[in-house]
């Protein structure tokens, strides 16, 4: 896949920036054509000798270069690449990133490509897990931009947390992926899979409902995975917090009985994966208006429904049932217990079981820990990025179509 591709690959200040010469050389053997970019902050990390000799060709380092702008500007260099690579990407430069700023070669280069951009983020605990951070990566995110990693474990600086860079072999498959986005190639090519994501919204009058803390980033990053493992995507999300993935079939809904409907709208399908997190009641006897308070103490009643079971109804078909069939289970105890009772309940193939109990994050956050329970037994996942989850959730989908 990567044969006769080009990346343009930007060096960010960070002591990961050896993992990026090992990268480089996982690149040129893959077939791949480099247009290294090496940050000022880059250069107190590898020498621009040391990229030239791995990647075949000068680093560029500086926005005013008359030379180098005489013979291929910056405009040029950021739109003839396939993919831009930015790696490691620091919190300085995803900030300027996320800000618009272009200030320097690297940052200018972002700004002007029209090309998919994939992030390898490095950085100190502390700093992937400030609030300035979080938000950055919210907005990059919002924007399309591809992320791999980062990873979690020890640190150059002794402190252990999420942070590292995505080993090299990681970044590679997540830059394969983001090449094979839309081509229709791909392990998942021609096949149709179906992702729900988000919560529902109950109402119990025109201004309230009943929801809960699912912010859709985990449906949302596996059904970007799929598509980039070449699959045709119909993504049925309720009210997200986070944008839905680009190419991709987007279908909207507020209630749980719509995303039942589109659901079955969308069949027949290869895969199901349900991810949203939909509420297992409604209110039966809902307000046409707003209810308000009468000044006598009382409460209002609210009947409650139960709401239809899309997992286990999709999971019993007998007709038009995908091949594969995932569910999703967010326990609060006895995770893998409760989560493998639910996937014989529910008649599905696989589950994918969290634990968002208090004090976890997990619920709403960035970063998920997981336990497959296939039929064969159960798996259990390190905590890692939601879009590390999608991606290797997507995997092993694609592995077992085959």
């Amino acid at each position: 896949m990567l044969a006769g591709k080009r990346i343009l690959l930007i060096i960010g200040g960070g002591i990961a920036a050896y993992k990026t010469l090992l990268l480089i050389r996982e690149l040129r053997s893959a077939g791949a054509a480099l247009t290294p970019v090496l940050t000022q902050a880059g250069t107190q990390f590898v020498t621009p000798l040391s990229v030239a000799a791995l990647a075949g060709e000068k680093p560029y380092q500086e926005l005013f270069d008359l030379t180098d702008e005489a013979e291929m500007g910056h405009i040029e260099l950021s739109r003839t690449a396939d993919l831009v690579v930015v790696a490691p990407a620091t919190a300085d430069l995803m900030a300027k990133m996320a800000a618009g700023l272009a200030d320097d070669l690297a940052t200018t280069l972002l700004l002007a490509t029209d090309k998919r951009v994939l992030l390898a983020p490095a950085m100190n605990v502390r700093m992937w897990q400030h609030p300035a951070t979080r938000r950055n990566v919210a907005v990059l995110r919002d924007d399309g931009i591809l992320f791999a990693g980062p990873d979690e474990g020890e640190m150059a600086c002794g402190e252990f947390g999420p942070g590292r860079m995505a080993e090299p072999g990681t970044i590679m498959d997540a830059i394969r992926n983001a090449l094979g986005q839309g081509a229709g190639t791909g392990p998942l090519a021609g096949r149709h899979v179906i992702v729900t994501s988000g919560p529902t919204h109950e109402p119990i009058d025109p201004v309230r409902y009943i929801a809960n803390r699912s912010s859709g980033a985990q449906g949302t990053a596996i059904a970007a995975a799929l598509r980039d493992l070449g699959a045709r995507v119909s993504f049925i999300t309720g009210p997200a917090d986070v944008a839905p993935p680009v190419g991709v079939n987007v279908v909207a809904v507020q209630t749980a009985r719509e995303m039942e409907q589109a659901v079955k709208a969308a069949l027949p399908a290869d895969v199901a994966v349900f991810a949203a997190a939909v509420a297992d009641w409604r209110v039966k006897n809902a307000g046409a208006h707003k209810i308000k308070k009468d000044g006598t103490g009382n409460l209002p009643v609210l009947e409650f429904a139960e709401n239809p079971d899309i997992l286990a109804g999709i999971a019993g078909l007998t007709k038009e049932r995908p091949a594969l069939v995932v569910g999703f289970a967010a326990e609060t105890d006895d995770v893998v217990a409760n989560a493998t009772r639910k996937r014989h309940r529910k008649g599905c193939d696989w589950i994918v079981a969290n634990d968002v109990s208090p004090g976890t994050g997990i619920m709403g956050g960035d970063e998920n820990a997981v336990v497959l329970i296939t039929g064969e037994g159960t798996e259990e996942w390190p905590r890692m990025g939601k879009d590390e989850v999608a991606r290797r959730l997507a995997a092993r989908i694609a592995e077992t179509l085959g």
